[in-house]
């Protein structure tokens, strides 16, 4: 069944004479700890007045995360990669080379403070992005995240090509989005990613599209201004 966030009112434009969006691109790995620290820096400076909303995005080294409705029993392979606890929704997610992370640090206050609009929104500027490549990305009833029909391997079958995760603090968000573009899909058998273990994932590569990172950032960053606003580009 297709998910009532479909039904959100899309696009979720900041108030008017709001300044533009950073949009920062970091070309080397990120760290997860880094990472975290420098959103949880940015989100207090944005709630602060202190600075402008910002996404970033980047790759991390190989690793998983647990969100706060991590069950242990979901990490099949403990010791295969560094875990992180992560303090986003969900459960158990994979982070690597080749796959597309956006943390978005949006004031929800400048737009609308409703996080099923917001989540929404995400998964739109996802399901828009993929279909640049012709690709129909789909929402689900009982589970956040963009999904692939795939008959070529069975009538029922779908794959999971983009995860969400966020939190918010004084209605600023942090986390945020991955797609996978081209990251080694054998790194999810490590987990039960996003504790579903009847569906598998995929990406872009995996479905026949080899583009690169920067054409794929090229259409988030044209996806994202028709939905959440303007950006403009920040040196990492």
């Amino acid at each position: 069944m297709v998910n009532a966030r479909a039904d959100a009112s899309i696009p979720l434009l900041p108030a008017s004479g709001s300044p533009p969006v950073d949009w920062v691109v970091s070309d080397a790995l990120v760290p997860y700890p880094e990472a975290l620290a420098a959103m949880e820096t940015r989100a207090a400076r944005i709630a602060a007045g202190e600075a402008r909303e910002c996404v970033w995005l980047l790759e991390h080294p190989p690793l998983y995360t647990a969100g706060t409705s991590a069950r242990e029993s979901d990490l099949v392979t403990p010791g295969r990669f560094p875990v992180f606890t992560a303090g986003r929704g969900g459960q158990y997610t994979y982070h690597g080379p080749g796959q597309r992370v956006a943390y978005v640090m949006l004031d929800l206050n400048r737009r609308v403070p409703d996080l099923r609009r917001y989540v929404g929104a995400l998964e739109e500027w996802l399901i828009t992005t993929l279909s640049h490549y012709n690709i129909r990305g789909e929402r689900r009833d009982d589970r956040v995240g963009v999904w692939v029909r795939r008959p070529d391997k069975g009538p029922t079958v779908e794959d999971k090509i983009a995860a969400i995760g966020i939190r918010v603090r004084r209605w600023v968000s942090f986390h945020g989005v991955s797609l996978n573009v081209e990251p080694d899909l054998d790194h999810f058998t490590g987990i039960v990613p996003c504790g579903i273990s009847e569906h598998g994932v995929t990406s872009l590569v995996d479905l026949g599209y080899p583009v690169s990172m920067p054409e794929v950032d090229a259409v988030l960053r044209a996806r994202f201004e028709a939905i959440f606003g303007e950006t403009i580009p920040v040196t990492a």
